[in-house]
């Protein structure tokens, strides 16, 4: 294996990759998809890789696109709006039966799905950072249980690893409650109106560290269910083109 590839082996290949030439290839040419192209991490969910989208400057919302993995534009935030957290996506997750399953059985609901998206993750820093598009390594400690209507989106809440403020908290009570409350009044507002009296979203629960590590397994199952694996599919392609 060449020092170039060994240099990209980390970030770009699963370890059942290494010593297979397509994804040596493919480490070295190309940038990795946020979502299908990154891996959660072998800690995970203990510590897990997380894509930021959208910092706290942000005055648009910005959304990765699925097809391509670039950052789009989703939409310019109307009002006053700014997330208080590092916010992002879990790459190879996804929320769907698995995820809506756990959430049912926590709310005493039987109408809710998955809403068909990557699982999102709020990571908390005491750092200023100037933009999204880039990966980071967080420890969940907790989530909020969300419903967008009938539709599960949970959102993680982790800490930044190292963080000089935040970096030693492991769970959700170690977290103050102003800092809590401050992510509700975002993603119970980040979607409304002036002048519609019903709010679109809900937060039924916040919930602790074990709670946040079922929803990222569950959301795991939904993807290999929903997706396979990747790098099975790509290898076999590959190889018949090359072939």
């Amino acid at each position: 294996m060449s020092d170039e590839v060994k240099k990209h082996k980390g970030s770009k290949m699963d370890k059942s990759m290494v010593g297979d030439p397509v994804w040596e290839l493919m480490g070295i040419l190309f940038k990795s998809h946020p979502w299908h192209g990154v891996r959660l991490g072998d800690n995970s969910p203990d510590i897990v890789t997380a894509y930021i989208e959208v910092v706290p400057t942000d005055t648009v919302k910005y959304e990765i696109d699925k097809i391509t993995g670039h950052l789009m534009i989703d939409r310019p935030q109307k009002y006053s709006n700014t997330c208080p957290a590092l916010y992002g996506l879990l790459p190879r997750t996804y929320c769907a039966e698995s995820v809506a399953e756990f959430s049912m059985e926590k709310t005493g609901r039987q109408d809710i799905v998955g809403d068909d998206d990557p699982l999102d993750i709020c990571v908390l820093t005491e750092k200023d950072v100037s933009h999204g598009d880039f990966l980071v390594q967080a420890i969940p400690i907790g989530g909020l249980r969300m419903l967008d209507g009938d539709e599960a989106d949970d959102k993680i809440i982790a800490v930044l690893k190292d963080d000089a403020v935040y970096g030693e908290w492991r769970d959700i009570t170690d977290c103050s409650v102003k800092v809590v409350d401050r992510l509700r009044h975002y993603f119970l507002t980040y979607k409304d109106v002036p002048g519609n009296e019903k709010s679109h979203c809900e937060i039924t629960h916040v919930y602790g560290r074990d709670e946040a590590h079922e929803v990222i397994r569950r959301s795991q199952e939904d993807y290999e269910k929903r997706f396979g694996r990747i790098e099975d599919m790509l290898t076999v392609a590959l190889r018949g083109e090359l072939h």
